[in-house]
C-alpha cells in the first residue's frame, strides 16, 4: 500500500510554518506599512501550529509532525521570539501562543521532557515570562505560561534560586487588581505545592522569616475577602510548618 504524504500541498510542513511565522514577526517588529498583512499571516501560522500540536475533532495530533514542530521551535529560537513579541500579536493570537507554549511544555518522550530541558538551557525564557507582569497587555498570558513552567521542578528551582524571585513581592502589590491576583496565584504554586522536593523546601526555609513577614502584611486592607484571607493564612501556615527533613 502506498504511504500517503504527511502534508498535502495545501498544508505546510512544520519548517515552513515556523519560517513564515518568524518572517512575519520580524515585519511586526519593524512596525512598517505591511503590518496588517503580517498580522494576518502570524494568526494563520499560529492556527496551523496549534492544529499540529492539538489535532482536530476529526484527527489526533500526528506524532511525527509534533516532533518536527518541537524541533523547529527549539532550533529556530522561535519559542523565545514568540514571548519577546507577544505584545505585537493580536488578542486571539496571544491565546494561541499560550496554548502552543503550554502544550509543547507538557510533551514527553518516555521519561524526558524536551521543552523543560530546552528552557533549563535557556532560562531567560522564564525571566521574560516573569517580567511580563510589568506589561498589562500580556501579564495574564505570561502568568498562565509561567505557572505551567513552575510545575516542573527544574524550572521552579531556576526562579527560586534567582534574584528575580523577589520580583514577586513587587508584582503581587501592583495597583492593577487582576495582574496582582495573577502574580499571587503564581507565587502560591511555589509555596502550596504538596510535592515540593527537598531543594525547593530548603530555598523556602532559607527565606522563611522574610516570606512570613511579607505575607502577614500583604494586602491587609482586603478584610472583606474571606477566600483571599484563607489562602493567605494557608500559605503562611505552609511556610511556618516547613521543616528540613533528615537525609
Amino acid at each position: 500500500m502506498k504511504k500517503m504524504p504527511l502534508f498535502s500541498k495545501s498544508h505546510k510542513n512544520p519548517a515552513e510554518i515556523v519560517k513564515i511565522l518568524k518572517d512575519n514577526l520580524a515585519i511586526l517588529e519593524k512596525q512598517d506599512k505591511k503590518t496588517d498583512k503580517a498580522s494576518e499571516e502570524v494568526s494563520k501560522s499560529l492556527q496551523a501550529m496549534k492544529e499540529i500540536l492539538c489535532g482536530t475533532n476529526e484527527k489526533e495530533p500526528p506524532t511525527e509532525a509534533v516532533a518536527q514542530l518541537a524541533q523547529e521551535l527549539y532550533s529556530s529560537g522561535l519559542l523565545v521570539t514568540l514571548i519577546a513579541d507577544l505584545q505585537l500579536i493580536d488578542f486571539e493570537g496571544k491565546k494561541d501562543v499560550t496554548q502552543i507554549f503550554n502544550n509543547i511544555l507538557r510533551r514527553q518522550i518516555g521519561t524526558r521532557s524536551p521543552t523543560v530541558e530546552y528552557i533549563s538551557a535557556h532560562p531567560h525564557i522564564l525571566f521574560m515570562l516573569l517580567k511580563g507582569y510589568e506589561a498589562p497587555q500580556i501579564a495574564l498570558r505570561c502568568g498562565i505560561m509561567l505557572r505551567e513552567c513552575i510545575r516542573h521542578e527544574p524550572l521552579a528551582k531556576i526562579i527560586l534560586f534567582s534574584n528575580q524571585f523577589r520580583d514577586f513581592f513587587k508584582y503581587v502589590e501592583l495597583s492593577t487588581f487582576d495582574i496582582a491576583s495573577d502574580a499571587f496565584a503564581t507565587f502560591k504554586v511555589f509555596v502550596a505545592s504538596p510535592h515540593k522536593t527537598q531543594p525547593i523546601v530548603e530555598i523556602l526555609l532559607k527565606n522563611q522569616p522574610k516570606l512570613i513577614e511579607f505575607l502577614s502584611s500583604f494586602q491587609k486592607e482586603r478584610t472583606d475577602d474571606e477566600q483571599f484571607a484563607d489562602e493567605k493564612n494557608y500559605l503562611i501556615k505552609q511556610i511556618r510548618d516547613l521543616k528540613k527533613t533528615a537525609p
